[in-house]
């Protein structure tokens, strides 16, 4: 049963992943149009830029004010935070279960 459900967290995590991919992807091309200045903080590859998913996680995009930017930043956090927990819980019940 330990190891079925390390299975679904993992399948959790995959699909966390995608959903980060996208919403991640539409926020970034959002920051280009309406907030360059933000966006060239982040460095050459803001995808998987440090910085910039450390600047999703803990919900920056807040302080900018834009409706839109909310819009597509927060699934995109809420994912990420869904796929990092999914993937902890996973290697837990891996860990106990083997």
């Amino acid at each position: 049963m330990g190891m079925f459900l390390a299975l679904i967290a993992v399948a959790v995590a995959i699909s966390g992943t995608l959903a980060f991919a996208l919403f991640w992807a539409m926020t970034l091309v959002h920051l280009r149009d309406r907030h360059p200045a933000v966006l060239q903080g982040f460095g050459t590859i803001p995808f998987i830029a440090p910085g910039a998913l450390n600047w999703l996680l803990l919900g920056r995009y807040r302080a900018l004010l834009d409706r839109a930017l909310n819009g597509l930043a927060t699934p995109a956090r809420l994912a990420l935070w869904c796929t990092l927990g999914a993937l902890v819980m996973a290697a837990a019940l891996w860990l106990v279960y083997r």
